[in-house]
């Protein structure tokens, strides 16, 4: 079981995504997104979020996502950060968001 002190070691944090395109090298259908995380700056990451989002609908859309993991090599690009979403019934990832605009690189937990 996961204790208080683990979950505390994750940092999640609220940002704006900038920029989307498609990753057309990646295995699976993704995006590269540019995400504006205040303080903390831009990260880019691939997101496997095809499914519900089109490229042009993500810019300005509030994100939360994992800014603490070491970055991981995906095909051309580095990833900075881990995107965080639910899985529909699907198994499509739908992104987790705020239902009210907060301050980018603001902590979550």
């Amino acid at each position: 079981m996961l204790n208080w002190e683990d979950f505390q070691k994750v940092d999640i944090r609220t940002g704006t995504v900038i920029s989307a395109e498609p990753f057309p090298q990646a295995r699976k259908p993704a995006y590269i997104l540019h995400i504006d995380f205040g303080p903390l700056g831009i990260k880019k990451t691939s997101a496997q979020i095809t499914d519900h989002y089109n490229p042009e609908d993500l810019p300005g859309k509030q994100v939360m996502a994992v800014v603490n993991f070491p970055p991981k090599q995906i095909g051309p690009i580095q990833s900075e950060c881990l995107l965080l979403g639910s899985l529909d019934e699907n198994h499509k990832v739908v992104l987790l968001s705020s239902d009210k605009p907060v301050e980018n690189g603001l902590r979550i937990g």
